[in-house]
């Protein structure tokens, strides 16, 4: 069921309804509600899988209050039971296959036989957010920064619940679980912000991205046919499609949360117009960079370590940030790319030079440079291979004297341009 699905608008309706029609003091039913149609949400799609998801909360919620209650000896103990639970679904689901595959590669590199099959695995939707979410939780129990939640309604509520569930955002305990908890009266400033921000991430997904799709499809399967200007415009294309899908997305679950009285954090902020590769990072999937910065980054040491540590550490959250959106070594290049983008940045003490807001006219020349970085990364994402991607940025060289030609529907391609000049111009002024 997605968000721009007739049926899930349905289903938004009778939600929404059940929801307020039950008194604010009765807030217990009022979660079973969202509980009971988050799992209908995520059974839509496969109710097999249910189990997993129930299994996932029941364990981080036991565990949790284990931790509490425990001794300081064996809290270390159970934190790494969680996540080694935690790391098992997603490790056997996301990335089984993708290790046997290329460890016969490996294998074979060698002159020797491996007989080792791969298995028919179905990857469960949202299950790179929700494990995320339930690892924080732990973690931030051992950490105490967080007391473990004692109502089981109101924790599963918190894993499940259906706006953020499958595209994000990657909410944190300590801002979203408490407000399950709390009585809510309904708002009209509230389910009118939220109908602008769910109005406002129809337009990005079905306007800008289902366009810009059109013409990236046509551009990445077809590059030796392609001249050199419609190559970057794929590309340029291709950009926007995933932008405006995922943000689309966040913006969507963002203000039907709202609806429901409930506040998610902020998870795209223009990163388009970003003056530097580490301020792109700063406004790209907030919820992600925030976390590997919190429980991974910062763990190893962050930047207050020496220059060599410092770079290493950068490079891990590069590295584990491309396999995180999918087990193919496209997406680990696509990693790693970044990667040699931010480094002089952080070499020079720069990476933090942009915290501001304040971007204008004069900061274009940056913007667009830093724009065709991130352009180039994204090849690297899109491509099916890293040769295919190699291949065509040879052919963004090589195809200058190709004839221009619309080798799509002109239609498709001047309203995606339309559409994502206008999406560009309203963040900047906004």
């Amino acid at each position: 069921m997605l968000f721009t699905q007739q049926v899930f608008l349905i289903f938004l309706g009778a939600v929404f309804f059940l929801f307020w029609v039950i008194p604010k003091r009765k807030n217990q039913y009022r979660n079973i509600v969202l509980l009971g149609s988050s799992y209908i949400f995520y059974g839509w799609w496969d109710w097999r899988f249910l189990s997993l998801i129930i299994l996932s909360s029941a364990s981080d919620f036991f565990i949790g209050r284990l931790i509490s209650d425990s001794e300081k000896k064996h809290k270390k103990k159970l934190l790494t039971l969680s996540i080694m639970v935690n790391l098992a679904f997603l490790g056997f689901f996301k990335y089984f296959n993708f290790f046997i595959e290329n460890t016969k590669v490996l294998i074979e590199a060698f002159g020797f036989s491996a007989n080792l099959s791969s298995l028919h695995i179905i990857l469960p939707v949202g299950i790179s957010f929700y494990t995320f979410q339930t690892m924080s939780y732990t973690i931030d129990i051992y950490r105490e920064k967080i007391k473990p939640e004692k109502n089981l309604i109101n924790f599963f509520s918190f894993v499940a619940f259906f706006p953020q569930l499958v595209a994000g955002p990657i909410e944190r305990a300590s801002n979203l679980l408490p407000q399950f908890s709390r009585e809510k009266k309904f708002d009209t400033k509230n389910f009118e912000d939220g109908a602008r921000l769910i109005l406002w991430g129809f337009f990005k997904k079905l306007i800008v991205a289902d366009n810009c799709a059109v013409v990236a499809d046509y551009v990445f399967s077809n590059p030796e046919g392609t001249n050199s200007f419609f190559l970057v415009v794929g590309v340029v294309a291709f950009s926007f499609q995933i932008y405006g899908d995922f943000s689309g997305y966040s913006d969507m679950a963002i203000g039907i949360s709202r609806l429901f009285g409930l506040n998610l954090m902020t998870n795209f902020k223009s990163p388009y117009l970003s003056r530097d590769i580490a301020e792109f990072w700063r406004r790209w999937h907030i919820s992600l960079t925030t976390w590997f910065r919190d429980y991974l980054y910062i763990p190893l040491g962050g930047s207050r370590v020496n220059k060599i540590i410092s770079l290493r550490n950068t490079s891990i959250i590069f590295l584990v940030s491309g396999l995180w959106h999918g087990a193919n070594w496209t997406f680990i290049t696509w990693g790693l790319v970044h990667t040699l983008f931010f480094i002089p940045l952080l070499i020079s003490n720069k990476n933090r030079r942009y915290l501001d807001n304040n971007i204008s006219l004069s900061c274009l020349p940056k913007i667009l440079f830093t724009y065709t970085l991130v352009c180039v990364a994204w090849i690297f994402f899109r491509a099916e291979s890293f040769i295919e991607a190699v291949r065509l940025i040879n052919f963004i060289f090589e195809n200058v004297h190709l004839p221009i030609q619309f080798f799509i529907n002109p239609y498709v391609l001047l309203l995606s341009i339309l559409s994502t000049a206008f999406l560009v111009l309203s963040e900047y002024l906004s």
